[in-house]
C-alpha cells in the first residue's frame, strides 16, 4: 500500500495558513505539517510505504502529485474552525467511495478513542455542493480529509498544541486498520 499525505494549507503559512487561533496564534498549517511528519514516521516504522508528503497552496499540485505516483491511500490533514464553541473530530470521504468511508471510519475511531475528542462523525463530500472538497473529488486514491479538532476552541486548541504525536499515532493506526479491514473485504 502506497500512502500520500497532505498537510493542509500553504507551507510556512504563505499565502494561506488556514485557520488560526486568535488567542494563541496556533496555525493550522503548522499543526497539520507537524502531524503529517509524525504520521509518516509511524507508518514507515510499521512497514507502510509513504510515497509523498506534500504541503502546497495549490490543491491541483497536491492532487496531481498523488495521482502521478499512483497512491493507494490519500490522507489530507487539517484543523477545523467555526465559532470557538464547536469542537471535536470529523473525517470526510468522497460520498460514493465504499473504501473511502471505511478509511474515514478507521481514522475517526482511532482519533476519538485515543484523544477523547467529540465524535462529529464520518461525512461524505458530494461534488458541486457546499460540502464538496476538491482533494476528495479529484484524487484517484482512496481519499479522506481529517479535521483533527477545532483550532478556535480552547479545549481542542490545547490538544492540537500538546498532543500532535497522539493525533499522528491515531491517524497512522487508522491507516493500518484500514489496510487490514480492506484486505478482508
Amino acid at each position: 500500500m502506497r500512502v500520500f499525505l497532505n498537510p493542509g494549507h500553504a507551507p510556512c503559512g504563505c499565502p494561506d495558513p488556514g485557520a488560526v487561533n486568535s488567542g494563541t496564534g496556533l496555525r493550522e498549517c503548522d499543526v497539520a505539517k507537524n502531524i503529517a511528519v509524525l504520521v509518516e514516521k509511524y507508518l514507515t516504522k510499521a512497514g507502510v510505504s509513504v510515497s509523498g508528503n506534500l504541503q502546497s497552496n495549490s490543491l491541483y499540485e497536491v492532487v496531481s502529485a498523488s495521482n502521478n505516483i499512483d497512491a493507494d491511500v490519500f490522507v489530507s490533514i487539517h484543523c477545523n474552525a467555526f465559532n470557538g464553541v464547536a469542537h471535536g473530530t470529523e473525517t470526510w470521504h468522497y460520498h460514493t467511495s465504499k473504501y473511502g468511508k471505511l478509511l474515514a471510519g478507521c481514522i475517526q475511531r482511532q482519533i476519538v478513542d485515543a484523544l477523547g475528542t467529540a465524535d462529529r462523525g464520518v461525512k461524505g463530500a458530494v461534488p458541486h455542493t457546499d460540502n464538496s472538497l476538491y482533494v476528495l473529488n479529484n484524487t484517484d486514491a482512496v481519499a479522506v480529509l481529517v479535521e483533527t479538532a477545532f483550532i478556535d476552541n480552547a479545549e481542542d486548541e490545547v490538544l492540537l498544541r500538546t498532543k500532535q504525536d497522539e493525533f499522528a499515532r491515531a491517524i497512522a493506526r487508522g491507516i493500518t486498520d484500514f489496510e487490514q479491514e480492506a484486505d478482508s473485504l
